[in-house]
């Protein structure tokens, strides 16, 4: 059972190193939620309306036993519903979907607000305003960004109050955004990094497969557990109950400084997903 290490936003709430995400086209599945709940010890799951299956998820969660307390949840706010009254429904719409009364961290998904005749800068601070209050509220414990660059924190932190708590971005060996990183830890801002493995480009690489060989792990475990120790909440993906269970065992081993170094040396610059750079 997994016995998972924390880290504690600025607001004081403690939120495990390490979760399970989803995704849409086929980036969920009931069984392997329930396992990672009930088997593994996952006590955090990162979500999205974007990825459809935020209803899937509450009865998965129903059905783990699990209680709701116990639960890290996380969801994301689409582009689509940014504005302010719009980003309180779509908030109350996705914690009815998801069968709770709150969200541990409710996250802007994107910069780009994609609203013609509306500067970018001033949908994200009239989202964030709503933000804000639904934080204030309690509807939400934490709120955060994802894909937000250092601009993008630097002028929300100007228009608005609280600072986000959370900023949600792709990290693995190819894309190490240090820069981005050193801010956020600046700024008591908590770093969060998806696609860990780089949708599977970094398993094949020599390197890697030089270190699964040394420490007797797998290229999956080497990627999580640089991750985590580099002080990264980690959210791995799979839909397959012996890929979790490997993806969450990565607390009973320390890659070697060097090693550090050596995987800190594969930056490539290269995006596996989304690329934020020209979002205004």
């Amino acid at each position: 059972m997994l016995c998972c290490p924390t880290v504690t936003l600025s607001n004081g709430l403690e939120l495990p190193i390490l979760g399970l995400g989803t995704s849409h086209n086929g980036g969920y599945s009931h069984e392997a939620v329930v396992y990672a709940l009930q088997e593994c010890g996952v006590r955090h799951i990162d979500t999205a309306k974007r990825y459809g299956c935020e209803e899937y998820l509450a009865k998965a969660v129903r059905e783990s036993g699990v209680p709701r307390q116990d639960v890290w949840l996380t969801t994301k706010l689409w582009p689509g519903d940014y504005g302010y009254s719009n980003t309180k429904q779509a908030c109350r719409a996705s914690c009815a979907r998801l069968g709770v009364e709150y969200l541990d961290l409710y996250l802007m998904h994107w910069p780009d607000c994609m609203v013609p005749g509306r500067s970018n800068r001033e949908m994200r601070a009239e989202t964030w305003r709503a933000l804000e209050e639904l934080y204030d509220e309690g509807l939400c414990r934490a709120i955060g960004v994802s894909n937000f660059l250092i601009p993008h924190l630097e002028e929300l932190k100007e228009d608005c109050s609280i600072v986000p708590h959370v900023n949600q971005v792709e990290y693995h060996p190819f894309q190490q955004p240090e820069e981005i990183v050193q801010y956020c830890q600046q700024q008591g801002i908590v770093f969060e990094g998806y696609c860990p493995l780089a949708k599977g480009q970094a398993l094949s690489h020599p390197t890697i497969l030089k270190m699964a060989d040394k420490y007797e792990h797998t290229p999956s475990q080497i990627c999580i557990r640089w991750s985590i120790q580099n002080g990264v909440v980690t959210i791995p993906k799979s839909t397959k109950k012996k890929r979790i269970l490997e993806n969450c065992n990565v607390f009973g081993f320390q890659l070697e400084d060097t090693d550090m170094v050596s995987l800190r040396m594969l930056h490539d610059g290269r995006h596996v997903t989304w690329d934020p750079t020209h979002v205004p």
